[in-house]
């Protein structure tokens, strides 16, 4: 079972990216599944999370607006789109879901907004 991050990298303030984040190992479309972040020198924080059907949505307040959180189960991958990059968004992105009192972590992938 592994989720696999990728998309990330440098980008000047003002601009896009689009992370992903593949699941592998059993099927994730019953997975409640999200994307957290950790800056330097600062605990990891909740970004946004999405439901197992997509229906429901949900948003950190500093990203909400400029971040959205989708998944396409027939590919069992998770997405996060990332427009409006400020510095502040500067930090390791990492995927993970959650089942059955269950956390599966990704390796995470570097996002860098430079001023």
């Amino acid at each position: 079972v592994q989720l696999q991050a990728s998309g990330g990298g440098l980008v000047q303030a003002g601009g896009s990216l689009r992370l992903s984040c593949a699941a592998s190992g059993r099927t994730f479309s019953n997975d409640v599944m999200g994307w957290f972040r950790q800056a330097p020198g600062k605990q990891r924080e909740f970004v946004a999370a999405i439901s197992w059907s997509g229906s429901l949505t949900y948003y950190a307040d500093s990203v909400k607006g400029r971040f959205t959180i989708s998944r396409d189960n027939a590919k069992n991958t998770l997405y996060l789109q990332m427009n409006s990059l400020k510095p502040e968004d500067t930090a390791v992105y990492y995927c993970n879901s959650y089942r059955a009192g269950t956390y599966v972590w990704g390796q995470g992938t570097q996002v860098t907004v430079s001023s």
